[in-house]
């Protein structure tokens, strides 16, 4: 047991672990180790090797899981500006066609992705594109499954144009779930984001949607039941001609 904690710990401290997980990815953590250190060291006078062993584990399951949630693993991002890229890990649950008249003001192709409390959290921006709004709501904790929670739990509506052609208006919608209740975006109004740049996370289980202006130059790449990676997974592909970025200029 003692090596395959030093193992366990040797894991812990090479593992990336995200800024917006702080306090939580050093108090919780420090404090299941404190409780385990301190059942090796005395447990053996009190409890059985055996009993200490059954309760020493599931503690160890839950440290891993509390450090592997807030974990940040280096991606090196595409940079086709005709597509729009993952802003979150996870599984895609639904891809609809709605009207979007808080930013957008027209017919939307809307996808949505569940995080699971297995998946990385870290939020990515899906292009280069400017901050135009931020606006934060408070609200229910639906499961992040329900396409109700959307519209009714607690939400952060983050409001990007598009940098590069077409200069499209989208929203990003941060979305927390049944146990998640902290949102964080790391970011502010008038900031220009690169494509994939990270700007905050939903702690704990959660969704994520991307609101896209529909139109026949706009391609969706993935299908429902897809798994996605945040800055990786290609969602949306502009096909646009070279007739159509001649017109444009």
């Amino acid at each position: 047991m003692i090596v395959w904690q030093k193992k366990s710990i040797i894991f812990f401290m090479r593992l990336p672990l995200t800024k917006y997980g702080w306090p939580e990815a050093v108090v919780f953590p420090a404090i299941i180790l404190a409780v385990m250190i301190i059942l090796l060291v005395g447990g053996p006078r009190f409890l059985p090797l055996r009993t200490i062993g059954w309760i020493e584990t599931p503690l160890a399951v839950v440290l891993i899981w509390f450090l592997s949630f807030f974990r940040d693993p280096k991606r090196s991002c595409p940079t086709d500006k005709d597509v729009l890229l993952a802003p979150a890990d996870g599984q895609v649950t639904n891809i609809d066609f709605v009207t979007e008249d808080s930013f957008i003001g027209a017919a939307a192709v809307r996808i949505g992705i569940f995080l699971s409390i297995f998946d990385v959290h870290i939020n990515r921006s899906p292009c280069d594109a400017k901050v135009e709004r931020i606006i934060y709501k408070r609200g229910g904790y639906k499961n992040a499954r329900n396409l109700l929670s959307g519209q009714v739990n607690e939400s952060n509506d983050i409001g990007l144009v598009r940098t590069n052609r077409p200069l499209d208006r989208l929203l990003l919608r941060q979305i927390s779930g049944a146990i998640a209740r902290r949102i964080v975006c790391d970011i502010n109004e008038g900031e220009h984001l690169h494509i994939g740049q990270k700007f905050g996370m939903i702690k704990f289980g959660s969704r994520t949607e991307l609101y896209v202006p529909a139109g026949e130059n706009v391609k969706c790449l993935v299908k429902v039941g897809d798994k996605v990676k945040a800055g990786l997974t290609p969602l949306v592909k502009y096909e646009i001609s070279h007739e159509d970025t001649k017109s444009q200029r």
